[in-house]
């Protein structure tokens, strides 16, 4: 059996990767931070161009048609680039309205968030947390309440709510919803608070029914952009090591830090294949798909946000500063880490299943 990508999804990391590298260097990401927060319409087109915008929608409705690991794989490039844009909700938006709308709504939603002239987003967030059996806010015709924490929130053209009883419904961005941005810690992709107010809803028939299976996706996808930039730190903290130079020495020389990117190498490249199995079982495994998808994301989060603290100490007093680009993938860390739920919470929901 061969467990390695195929050459098709190889081909698809390259590209994402060659393409952000190149519309979105370092500097770029440096003036985003420097900058008022926005949202870079001009990237997401060109992602969207790329095929971003419709990996996992079907080929009948302008989409791919591809599955969850070849959306992961592609988390991962933009992870490892610390990509910003929409393409995380975007994708588990599309997801929700396909696997949950009915035929009418998909025809008149998907072909427009493959194509990108629609852009959408999820809003589950509430004061119990991310979890479908969290949810409060009163579905039906109309919404009215509020959602924290909305990716895009303040763009996005429509919305997927989680409503009470694990439902989802759709409100499309616009009448009866005010956002006010929320400024967190990555500042390549955007949070917003929501309030709706008798906004005009449609619930999608299925939703209480794909509610689980749509948060499964969003953690896979978390897990996939967290080993992208654990990957991307290690790398970065070796390169440092091997040109930085004290004692007339470069600092890749010291015992200690030695020891430090060992022990970072071993901790981050097994993740690799922790995600990659959820992202495969959520496709062909489905009685492990929801225990693996919390395991990847509680662990692999957790493990880059411990290396970037690592890439943080191996830069030493100039990792800490504004100017060092290490800050941007310690707070895509810390993003990552809280989004849809703690560690902890997954960790609990996986002992869950596995019984214990």
């Amino acid at each position: 059996m061969n467990f390695e990508l195929s050459e098709e999804q190889e081909l698809l990391q390259e590209t994402v990767r060659g393409f952000m590298e190149a519309e979105c260097p370092i500097t770029r990401l440096r003036e985003m931070y420097d900058e008022d927060l926005q949202f870079d319409e001009t990237l997401w087109k060109g992602m969207v161009e790329l095929g971003l915008g419709g990996i996992q929608i079907p080929e009948s409705y302008g989409g791919a048609g591809l599955e969850a690991l070849d959306l992961a794989v592609v988390a991962e490039s933009l992870g490892y680039c610390a990509a910003p844009g929409p393409f995380l909700s975007h994708s588990v938006a599309a997801a929700a309205i396909a696997w949950g709308g009915s035929e009418e709504q998909r025809n008149r939603w998907l072909p427009r968030l493959a194509s990108g002239d629609l852009l959408g987003t999820i809003a589950f967030a509430e004061e119990a947390g991310w979890q479908p059996e969290d949810w409060t806010l009163a579905g039906g015709s109309t919404l009215s309440g509020s959602k924290r924490h909305v990716p895009f929130g303040n763009a996005a053209g429509l919305i997927v709510v989680g409503t009470e009883g694990g439902g989802l419904a759709v409100v499309e961005g616009g009448a009866g919803v005010e956002s006010e941005l929320f400024e967190g810690v990555d500042r390549t992709r955007l949070l917003a608070d929501l309030t709706f107010d008798g906004a005009p809803a449609e619930t999608l028939e299925e939703g209480t029914d794909v509610a689980n299976r749509v948060r499964d996706l969003a953690l896979v996808l978390l897990a996939a952009d967290a080993f992208g930039g654990a990957l991307r730190c290690s790398e970065m903290a070796v390169d440092y090591a091997k040109n930085r130079e004290q004692f007339g020495v470069t600092i890749g020389h010291f015992q200690a830090l030695k020891h430090q990117l060992a022990n970072m190498a071993v901790s981050v490249e097994p993740a690799r294949a922790l995600y990659w199995y959820a992202a495969h079982a959520f496709d062909h495994v489905p009685e492990e798909s929801a225990r693996t998808a919390a395991i990847a994301k509680s662990h692999v989060t957790e493990q880059f946000m411990q290396a970037a603290r690592d890439t943080v100490e191996a830069f030493g007093g100039y990792g800490f500063t504004w100017e060092c680009e290490v800050q941007i993938w310690f707070k895509r860390a810390m993003f990552d880490r809280a989004l849809m739920g703690s560690p902890a919470v997954h960790r609990e929901r996986a002992a869950v299943f596995a019984g214990w």
